[in-house]
């Protein structure tokens, strides 16, 4: 098992945040988790950043020494990881290793995206990036056409239907109406869904997750002194990465994706656990196809069972199995480099009894599930109260 645990967490509001450079957002939330563990700047020894493309969106390269600076710790070994959209999970799983090798023993893990500066067609044509440019991007699919394939071919596998794809939305966004962080905090209805303006059939605009700004924080320790911080520490059990081809036309099945279910598996084994044994997951819900897909790659519903069971309830908190929580990147909001560590500070929440109405009752372990790209990347990463 990882013997590394969280001690402090914070996160801005994800949204438009036209009055806030990237640097202003990173040190709201760093500052917040150094707060919260009762630290000081000074006392952070290493720093790992997930960052997808501040070149792009925000005209500036090397923002890891930026951000600490900005944020009070200048001078401490800091970088920069990108995956994509797991890049801070990615930075996640450097800092953890940082500590387990003996390095460091306090570190920070956080993410930041700034992605609002950028008109609509420059984002987009910045995520696609992340695609494979020889074989798709540079074909002129999307990201959102990417995912479109991938739920076609669900429903022709599974039969799943749109009305189930649509139910992720609807339960997500009821999940953010209780998280003041969230992007939207508003329910809306399967016909709100359906009705919704086309993007990429079966895809519509509810379905897809929004344009973010804002940034997530961690404070990491070794688990023996996690107290000597925090009465309350959630320790991490599990920390893995998988990747798999780039390019859509190699992969064998696109119902599933490897990257996850390898990361899985090895998430499991290390925490020598099993899905039925995970309380509640936060996964990676960029289009509402993708959460489907997760939670069967995950091993939480057969291989075509996942549309049927968020549609019948199953997935929505007090009931079998809660997922997303937080209102889900659909929601709660997708600054891309940030989404991996906003997830660890949900499991953080309700792991220490502090997710308000969202709280899952009696939470004990929970998973986080960051995809990079389409499926290139995934890490995994498993956390437990004690």
């Amino acid at each position: 098992m990882v013997n590394v645990s969280i001690v402090g967490a914070g996160q801005t509001k994800f949204g438009r945040h036209p009055d806030y450079d990237l640097r202003e957002l990173f040190s709201l939330a760093a500052n917040d988790a150094i707060e919260e563990a009762g630290i000081s700047p000074k006392d952070v020894e290493a720093a790992f950043i997930g960052n997808l493309s501040a070149d792009r969106f925000n005209n500036q390269c090397h923002i890891a020494p930026l951000m600490v600076d900005f944020a009070g710790m200048a001078g401490i070994p800091a970088t920069k990881c990108e995956a994509a959209c797991a890049s801070s999970a990615t930075a996640l799983r450097a800092a953890i290793l940082a500590i387990e090798s003996g390095q460091h023993d306090v570190v920070m893990a956080a993410g930041v995206e700034k992605m609002s500066d950028q008109p609509t067609p420059s984002v987009i044509e910045t995520l696609a990036m992340a695609a494979d440019q020889t074989f798709e991007a540079a074909l002129g699919i999307t990201f959102p056409g990417i995912f479109a394939v991938l739920a076609v071919a669900h429903m022709h596998k599974h039969g799943t239907t749109r009305e189930q794809i649509a139910s992720v939305a609807v339960k997500n966004h009821a999940n953010a109406v209780h998280n003041p962080l969230a992007q939207y905090q508003k329910e809306i209805t399967i016909e709100k869904v359906l009705s919704s303006r086309m993007v990429a059939w079966p895809l519509g605009l509810f379905d897809c997750s929004p344009i973010s700004d804002g940034a997530a924080a961690v404070v990491l320790v070794r688990t023996k002194d996690a107290r000597k911080y925090t009465d309350a520490p959630v320790k991490i059990i599990a920390s893995t990465q998988a990747s798999d081809t780039m390019n859509l036309c190699a992969r064998d099945d696109l119902t599933t994706l490897n990257a996850a279910r390898t990361a899985g598996q090895k998430a499991y084994k290390q925490a020598k656990l099993e899905p039925r044994d995970i309380d509640f997951a936060e996964v990676h819900d960029c289009f509402t196809i993708a959460e489907i897909i997760a939670t069967e790659d995950l091993g939480f519903f057969k291989p075509g069972e996942g549309g049927p069971a968020v549609e019948e309830g199953r997935t929505q908190i007090g009931a079998e199995k809660p997922i997303s929580t937080s209102g889900g990147l659909k929601a709660k909001g997708h600054p891309v480099g940030a989404t991996g560590v906003s997830q660890l500070r949900e499991l953080y929440l309700q792991l220490r009894n502090e997710a308000g109405k969202r709280q899952v009752p009696d939470a004990d372990v929970g998973l986080a599930h960051n995809v990079g790209g389409t499926g290139a990347t995934c890490a995994i990463h498993i956390a437990q109260r004690w």
